[in-house]
C-alpha cells in the first residue's frame, strides 16, 4: 500500500540518543522545521538544557530521561509523548554505543551492554512505537551503520549489533508490508560520522580511539533521517564510503576484506587512552553534535545552532 507521511511541521517525533551526535543534529533540524519533539537519552542534565534552549526559541519540546536497554523506560518515553502531544508520528531509534578492541578481548559484560543499547534498544523502541504508528500511520526509522553489511575490525562487536539491527529492520518491514500496515520502516546506514562517538566508546586499545577519515558531518545523516520521516523509503546509505564499502563487501568480498583490514591501524590517535568504560554504563553529558574530526565545528557550532533566534 502507499504510505503517506505528514510534513515535519505537523509531526510529533520521538528521537532516542538525542543528547549528542546524530540524535542532537536530527533534533535541531526537526525543530527548525516546526516538529514537536520528544527527546530521550540517559543524559538528563544535557537533555533538559537542550529542551529548555529549544523551548526558548518557541519550539515544542519535552525531554525524557531513559535508557533504551530497559523496555519499561522506553514505555515511559511513549507515555510522555502521548501525555504532551497526544500521538506519535515518527519514532527514531538512534541511541548507540561502541567498544574499541579485539573481539576476543572485550568482556562479555561490555559486549552484552552494547547489545542492550544498540540492538535491544531498537527492538524495544520499535515494539513500543508500532501500536501507535499502526493506528494513524507514520514512520519508524532505525539508525544502523555501514557496519550493518561491512564489518569493521576492532569494532567487531559493534558491527555485530548493527548486523542484527539490519536483520530486524528488514524483517519487520516485510511483516508490516504483508499486513498492509500504514507504517514506513527505514534503515539509515551512515559511514563514519564526525560525532563524539569515539570519545563515548569503551576502549581496550592502548591508544585513544578515533574514526578513520574521511568522515561526514552529522547534519548530513540528520538530513537523511528527516527525509525518511516525510517520504517513505526502505534504506539509505549516507556518504560515499558507506555506498562503496557495502557494495564491495557484497560484490567483491576479497577487496572489501582488504580495505577493512586497512582500517585496523587507522582507528587510534597518538594519545594515551582514557578510562575503559566510556559511556557504556553512565551518561556522557557532552551535549555536542560534533567530535574531534572537525575542530572548527565542534562546541561553537552546536551552541550557535541552539541559541539561534
Amino acid at each position: 500500500m502507499d504510505i503517506e507521511l505528514k510534513a515535519l511541521s505537523d509531526q510529533v517525533i520521538v528521537i532516542t540518543g538525542a543528547s549528542s551526535g546524530i540524535g542532537l543534529a536530527t533534533a535541531m533540524g526537526a525543530a527548525e522545521q516546526g516538529a514537536r519533539l520528544v527527546l530521550a537519552a540517559r543524559s538528563k542534565q544535557t537533555l533538559d538544557q537542550i529542551a529548555r534552549q529549544l523551548g526558548e526559541q518557541g519550539r515544542q519540546v519535552i525531554a525524557v530521561e531513559a535508557d533504551v536497554g530497559d523496555p519499561l523506560q522506553v514505555e515511559r518515553i511513549a507515555t510522555a509523548a502521548l501525555a504532551a502531544f497526544g500521538r506519535i508520528d515518527t519514532w527514531i531509534n538512534n541511541a548507540g554505543v561502541s567498544v574499541y578492541g579485539r573481539a576476543d578481548e572485550i568482556s562479555l559484560e561490555d559486549a552484552r551492554r552494547m547489545f542492550d543499547t544498540n540492538y535491544w534498544g531498537v527492538v524495544h523502541g520499535s515494539r513500543v512505537a508500532l501500536p501507535h504508528l499502526r493506528i494513524h500511520g507514520g514512520a519508524l526509522i532505525n539508525v544502523g551503520s555501514e557496519a550493518s553489511e561491512a564489518t569493521i575490525p576492532l569494532q567487531v562487536m559493534y558491527s555485530a549489533t548493527k548486523h542484527a539491527v539490519k536483520a530486524f529492520t528488514d524483517g519487520l518491514r516485510l511483516e508490516l508490508e504483508a499486513d498492509a500496515a500504514p507504517v514506513s520502516v527505514t534503515l539509515i546506514q551512515p559511514t563514519a560520522v564526525d560525532t563524539p562517538y569515539p570519545e563515548h566508546a569503551g576502549n581496550y586499545l592502548d591508544q585513544e580511539p578515533k574514526l578513520p577519515m574521511p568522515m561526514i558531518e552529522p547534519e548530513q545523516v540528520a538530513e537523511a533521517v528527516l527525509d525518511a520521516a516525510r517520504s517513505p523509503t526502505k534504506a539509505v546509505r549516507v556518504g560515499a564510503m558507506a555506498k562503496l564499502n557495502t557494495t564491495l563487501a557484497k560484490l567483491v568480498p576479497p577487496l572489501g576484506e582488504m580495505m577493512a583490514k586497512m582500517q585496523i591501524g587507522r582507528q587510534q590517535r597518538n594519545e594515551m587512552p582514557r578510562s575503559r568504560e566510556g559511556t557504556l554504563y553512565r551518561a556522557g553529558e557532552s551535549g555536542r553534535v560534533h567530535g574531534r574530526g572537525n575542530a572548527n565545528a565542534a562546541d561553537a557550532q552546536t551552541a550557535k545552532a541552539l541559541n539561534r533566534r
